[in-house]
């Protein structure tokens, strides 16, 4: 029998997933004001963002089979708890000191949230049918957040003041935890015990942390933090096999699905963020267009993603399958970034741009698919931990893709400005640059869907037609 506050609590999951990632982008828009007022140095301005994404990244996996051990809804609720006394904390700051602090928090509580969602989400719906719909609808928030982000953080910022990009999760926050009391089931966990592999959770969460603190810094020691975080990771994995009740039991691996959708998430993520952010700098930068304005020209692509999301991606799932799907999905999107390694200097929002937010809409296809597939292959037992796994692959997705996306970016522009080339042309030539790597990311995404994703006998014949 079907779970019958199922929708209602869906609308409770979506909430906090579209609060953590519109978190992640909202305060980009409002850092100029911030650093103004309260006094941030250019260096200390980037741990805004930093100081958020290291615990968020780093405690997912232990955060997701924590929810497993001690209870999913309890997690939920804790995580939510964290983030909106964060998100206060951070609004009332007038030092860096103390919004740091509060960035911090507020990672931890997305982390604790974020981890367990898709885990009590495929517990509550256990009709395929239904469980596709819920997760493009859980997808969709997350796909949008970003660029709901952008423009939310500039209307907020000009209108009211920057604190109010804080503000504004205090009601939700509190909304959402009154909601979740009631709509979540209650759930116990496996519990507690002496053998809980509490060496295995110091090493995953230790080197989760230092490599995503290592990518979003590239400081002038990275290579040694990377090699640290390296050997913390396979001193984990190593733990997994020797320990008696492994904290990520290995199991969860051996599915294909599992694995594989993993991969092509952190390979896609890689790629798609490529727009999210180089876009919006290309618009700013050569275009000159203001914070509101970019938010608004990338609005097709959050629209476009949402309406496939919700409308498309379910009832092509259903009929053709998540594998398939996701085929034509990263399709779409590898032919959006073939399109920006041409963009012109002088680039027309109609002509060159426009089309590009109107393919994105792919990520519709991919997101939804990625999350059905990275879920289907794990017990329910291990629920929490399959989530949690595939919010952490998605996250050192983004940071590797902004990483070495705007490292070669960067790069590229130096050396066009050393031959001669003017500031636009040479910031364009960085970027197409960026692009046809994103383009090869996704081709190697689409390879692993095509070789490691493997499809069920019913995706592979095609469904009868009859006759009406």
């Amino acid at each position: 029998m079907s779970y019958p506050k199922r929708w209602t609590a869906l609308a409770v999951l979506s909430a906090t997933g579209l609060m953590t990632v519109l978190d992640g982008s909202i305060v980009t828009v409002a850092m100029p004001a911030i650093q103004a007022d309260v006094g941030f140095t250019a260096t200390g301005l980037s741990w805004m963002v930093n100081a958020y994404l290291i615990p968020f990244g780093g405690l997912l996996l232990l955060a997701g089979r924590l929810g497993d051990l001690l209870g999913r809804r309890r997690m939920f609720l804790a995580g939510n708890a964290v983030f909106t006394g964060a998100s206060l904390l951070a609004g009332l700051a007038t030092g860096p000191g103390l919004l740091i602090t509060a960035r911090f928090l507020q990672g931890v509580g997305s982390a604790l949230a974020s981890a367990v969602v898709l885990g009590i989400l495929v517990t509550l719906f256990t009709d395929p049918v239904e469980r596709g719909k819920a997760i493009a609808v859980f997808s969709f928030t997350g796909a949008a957040g970003a660029s709901i982000g952008q423009v939310l953080g500039g209307v907020l910022t000009d209108v009211l003041s920057w604190p109010w990009i804080f503000f504004i999760n205090v009601p939700i926050g509190v909304a959402t935890i009154a909601l979740a009391l009631v709509a979540l089931p209650a759930e116990r966990g496996a519990g507690w015990s002496p053998h809980t592999d509490v060496l295995g959770a110091v090493l995953v969460t230790s080197g989760l942390m230092l490599g995503i603190y290592t990518i979003v810094t590239n400081g002038r020691y990275a290579w040694l933090t990377a090699t640290v975080a390296l050997a913390l990771l396979a001193g984990f994995v190593a733990r997994q096999v020797t320990a008696r009740e492994p904290l990520m039991p290995l199991r969860i691996l051996r599915s294909r699905d599992v694995t594989g959708a993993n991969l092509a998430q952190m390979l896609s993520l890689s790629g798609m963020f490529a727009f999210q952010v180089l876009v919006a700098l290309h618009m700013q930068k050569v275009l000159g267009y203001g914070a509101l304005e970019t938010g608004l020209a990338m609005l097709p692509a959050a629209v476009g993603i949402g309406v496939v999301s919700l409308f498309v991606s379910a009832p092509l799932s259903t009929r053709f399958g998540a594998h398939t799907v996701l085929r034509a999905g990263l399709l779409l999107l590898i032919a959006a970034m073939a399109l920006l390694t041409r963009i012109p200097v002088q680039a027309s929002y109609v002509t060159d741009l426009l089309p590009v937010m109107l393919l994105i809409s792919g990520g519709g296809l991919v997101l939804p698919a990625l999350a059905t597939l990275g879920m289907s292959g794990a017990e329910q037992s291990d629920a929490g931990l399959a989530s949690g796994l595939f919010n952490t692959t998605q996250q050192v997705g983004m940071a590797l893709g902004v990483a070495v996306l705007s490292t070669l970016a960067a790069t590229r522009t130096d050396r066009l400005l050393t031959a001669g080339a003017d500031q636009a042309a040479a910031l364009t030539g960085g970027y197409r640059l960026a692009f046809a790597t994103s383009a090869g990311l996704l081709a190697t995404a689409l390879l692993v869907a095509v070789l490691v994703l493997r499809r069920p006998a019913r995706e592979i014949a095609p469904a009868p037609v009859t006759a009406g």
